[in-house]
């Protein structure tokens, strides 16, 4: 088996790093930068919304475990860097089993806490920009405190990551434990879960076949997309850096939806028309991050087109589509090289 090429670090600079949830959609990208740059890692999943095909050019490498683990319960190993991304992120997953939404923001993120302390390890916790709900303030800076239903169907999810986020902080500042905190805004791309019931990937599916592109509302609803390794730098960025503050990472390039089903149903053609649903409970109505700190702090910016990003996508897509058998693979080879 050959792998992509990988940056050769001395072991002065060649960290052990974990990435929980790292074979999920962020994830796998994220472990691709990583591996790429030459440092050890062990990637922690349990399946739920990750696959192990989006790792799979990975197995087998020297520098590469992957562990079949749930985040609830305790791991004891030794590192230098957590990258805590585990959680289903798409409203159909999380909704599935909102206890267990809870569970893993909750009891993981104390669970990754309480390794960072014990090895004297730097966390990234992924949040999201759904620690704003439907925001009052636009666009959302993170000093904005956010407008959530405690009680709604997303609440498992929204609350849950605020909770997160303070707990981060009381470790931070109880046990001087090394916390950056990433509030993610919406994020496509290849390795996407076909089933998520995210905006993009339903899109690019319904028209692909040919089916209605169901929007939920009056499509008047505005959202900022940013392509995956855009995020990925950001993340990066941000573990590098000395900023501990909550940090907004996503793109202010903002569409409405149906505006954003227009442009996909206009590059693929075909006979998809654009059919309006009723609209889901307590769907934020404007979503657009401010990322003056991220561009300050952590000199990042998002570069990727939206043209550029969703055309990849589309090819992710459609790929997958064509797959008949097992052996058909759709590998999405690291974009770093």
């Amino acid at each position: 088996k050959t792998y992509p090429e990988v940056n050769f670090l001395n072991y002065k600079d060649r960290k052990k790093i974990l990435v929980t949830g790292g074979a999920g959609f962020v994830g796998s990208h994220l472990v691709d930068k990583l591996m790429l740059q030459g440092h050890e890692i062990t990637v922690m999943d349990n399946f739920f919304t990750g696959r192990k095909r989006n790792v799979e050019h990975w197995i087998g490498h020297e520098n590469f475990e992957l562990l079949n683990h749930d985040v609830v319960e305790p791991l004891y190993i030794e590192v230098d860097e957590i990258y805590h991304l585990a959680s289903p992120a798409s409203p159909p997953h999380y909704m599935f089993n909102p206890i267990k939404t809870i569970k893993t923001n909750t009891i993981g993120t104390i669970n990754m806490l309480g390794l960072a302390k014990r090895v004297k390890a730097k966390i990234l916790f992924a949040s999201t920009s759904e620690v704003y709900g439907d925001p009052e303030k636009h666009p959302q800076d993170e000093g904005y405190w956010g407008h959530v239903n405690p009680i709604g169907p997303r609440a498992c999810y929204d609350e849950a990551k605020r909770v997160a986020e303070t707990m981060c902080y009381a470790y931070q500042k109880q046990e001087n434990v090394d916390v950056r905190v990433a509030r993610i805004f919406n994020t496509y791309g290849p390795r996407m879960h076909m089933n998520d019931g995210r905006v993009v990937s339903n899109f690019i599916l319904q028209a692909l076949q040919g089916i209605p592109m169901t929007v939920y509302g009056s499509g008047e609803q505005t959202r900022s997309f940013q392509y995956v390794t855009d995020l990925v730098d950001g993340l990066v960025a941000l573990m590098a850096s000395n900023y501990t503050k909550p940090t907004n990472i996503g793109n202010p390039d903002e569409h409405r939806i149906i505006e954003f089903a227009t442009i996909i149903k206009n590059l693929l053609g075909g006979s998809s028309e654009i059919v309006n649903k009723p609209p889901v409970e307590d769907d934020p109505q404007k979503r657009k991050p401010d990322i003056t700190t991220a561009k300050k702090h952590i000199h990042w910016q998002p570069k990727v087109p939206l043209m550029v990003g969703i055309n990849k996508t589309i090819e992710y897509f459609r790929s997958e589509l064509r797959r008949s058998k097992h052996s058909e693979r759709n590998i999405w080879k690291p974009e770093y090289l």
